[in-house]
């Protein structure tokens, strides 16, 4: 018959991925509002690029975390 458990797994390793697609939409917005905001402020580069590294940083870790749960998903469960 069916196997549910193999149906499960893989569908929640694809629930697991859709966190990387945050992430990748997330790196884009971050990265929008800052060329945004260095072309209406070139001045402001000292203080908008560390920010916005942090934040891409931070941003590029949920992704990971993402990564990771789908391949512990895939191996484990």
């Amino acid at each position: 018959m069916n196997d549910y458990g193999e149906m499960g797994k893989f569908l929640a390793v694809g629930l697991a991925g859709l966190g990387l697609a945050g992430a990748g939409i997330g790196l884009g917005i971050l990265g929008s509002a800052a060329m945004g905001a260095l072309g209406r402020n070139p001045e402001a580069r000292d203080a908008i690029a560390p920010n916005m590294i942090l934040a891409l940083a931070f941003t590029e870790a949920i992704g990971i975390y993402g990564l990771v749960v789908a391949i512990l998903l895939i191996f484990v469960a």
